[in-house]
């Protein structure tokens, strides 16, 4: 038994040393009187001695300007600390190895060879650390919100409050529901109510539910495992509601959820709770849901075209955007800041807007919202040679509104009427590249409605 156990001692030396004498820059060990109880072979390599013949001798027989000997004595380590051996200066730790209260040895390792390691190794981890900040910052932007409550510009006592609507329910995680016609900010605000939320710094992830075909709806929310359904990927797919993780979803046109999905929608908005196309696992989601719609979801849930219970879901904080025809006193701040960001994005420069340009402005009513208001002004720009935009760089529709002011004859009023309201129609079905649904809600009336007008004003229906 005692000569097993004195082999396994000796092999758990034989182990031990293994490992010391393999550490890249060199090991010495010294007992508390100073004297050498080992020595790496890697130490004598890069010294030049033999490591056998340093075992026994007194550490400062051996190594210049050592302060091994020192910390046996003291007991205190001393860590990273210069030390300069043939002239050439190292990096080295000694550490006291302590046993009921006493030293019994002093381990001393060389760290780098050459200070200048050092520094070349600083030089390597500041520029490391200045990439993770970069791309650190180039991650939350491309997860986060793009716009803020800053974006949202207006100073009438409507805009005002909705801001203040908006921060409030910031500070919460129940649903909001923007209710608003097309072009209006919806997707603004949604923008800007999850940058001022605790969740800013996690994703902000978009969904128009309108856009999306509907036999893919339910992929694109809740994601698929591979082979869930012929075309599925190989690798499978994460939902909407799983990339939203501690972040924001938004579903936009939230109307246009097909019935058979809005149970499941529901489902998932109570327990939090997703699971993919052809999968078993569940999967937990903290997300926070923002919704937005055109249409007024109460007649849809009396029509039977959206579910009660969900409505009831989705409708905790409703925020009612409203039109810009009924805040007109917004529209030179918000035709300002858009000239300011079309000459950003088009490198233009437009400095201004002319008085009798921002009256006619003010005197149409904008069915397409801040949108179509957006679309005009971009139009403008490029017809314009000099740096205000006049009168007569305006589409005909709008120039024709100060032309034909002055005339009071029932005839030309009504001629006119009929005129802009052609023109309308006409910029409301380009804006909407000829669909007729899109076209009906940017001007703010049913698509019946749509069919009836366009037969009156004689204009041609082979849109789709």
């Amino acid at each position: 038994m005692e000569t097993k156990s004195f082999n396994e001692l000796q092999g758990k030396i034989q182990f031990y040393e293994a490992i010391l004498d393999n550490i890249q820059n060199g090991v010495m060990i010294i007992d508390p009187d100073g004297k050498i109880i080992f020595f790496s072979k890697t130490y004598g390599n890069f010294l030049g001695v033999n490591p056998d013949r340093m075992v026994g001798k007194h550490c400062t027989e051996v190594l210049e300007n050592t302060r091994m000997h020192i910390v046996a004595k003291t007991g205190t380590p001393e860590i990273n600390l210069p030390h300069r051996i043939k002239d050439q200066d190292m990096v080295v730790q000694r550490i006291p190895i302590e046993m009921n209260g006493e030293v019994i040895a002093v381990y001393g390792q060389v760290m780098f060879k050459d200070v200048r390691d050092v520094h070349a190794l600083s030089k390597k981890l500041n520029v490391l650390e200045s990439k993770v900040e970069f791309y650190e910052k180039e991650l939350e932007s491309l997860r986060s919100s793009k716009y803020t409550i800053h974006n949202i510009v207006g100073k009438s006592e409507r805009i005002v409050e909705l801001k203040k609507l908006a921060l409030k329910a910031a500070q919460s995680n129940s649903p909001v529901l923007l209710i608003g016609e097309s072009g209006t900010g919806k997707e603004l605000f949604a923008h800007a109510i999850h940058h001022a939320s605790d969740r800013r710094l996690h994703p902000f992830i978009r969904l128009n539910c309108a856009a999306i075909p509907k036999d893919l709806l339910e992929s694109e929310l809740f994601g698929y495992e591979p082979g869930a359904f012929t075309g599925a990927g190989a690798k499978g797919k994460p939902g909407k509601f799983e990339l939203a993780h501690h972040g924001t979803i938004f579903l936009d046109e939230v109307s246009d959820l097909p019935l058979e999905m809005q149970p499941k929608l529901l489902r998932v908005l109570e327990d939090k709770e997703t699971e993919r196309l052809g999968g078993t696992r569940i999967t937990k989601s903290n997300f926070r849901l923002i919704a937005a719609t055109h249409e007024n979801l109460e007649k849809s849930v009396e029509q039977g075209k959206f579910r009660k219970d969900l409505y009831y879901r989705l409708n905790v904080i409703p925020i009612h955007i409203h039109p810009l025809r009924e805040r007109k006193e917004d529209i030179p701040y918000i035709a300002g800041n858009l000239i300011e960001i079309l000459n950003r994005d088009l490198g233009t420069g437009m400095p201004r807007i002319s008085s009798e340009v921002l009256t006619i402005f003010e005197n149409y009513d904008w069915p397409g919202n801040v949108r179509e208001l957006a679309n005009i002004l971009e139009r403008t720009i490029y017809a314009v040679e000099g740096n205000t935009i006049e009168v007569h760089h305006l589409p005909f529709f709008l120039q024709r509104m100060r032309s034909e002011s002055n005339k009071t004859q029932p005839s030309h009023l009504k001629r006119l009427r009929e005129d802009m309201e052609k023109e309308a129609l006409l910029h409301a079905i380009r804006l909407s590249n000829d669909n007729k649904n899109k076209a009906a809600r940017l001007l703010g009336i049913h698509r019946t409605a749509l069919y009836k007008k366009m037969k009156k004003l004689n204009i041609s229906q082979n849109i789709s």
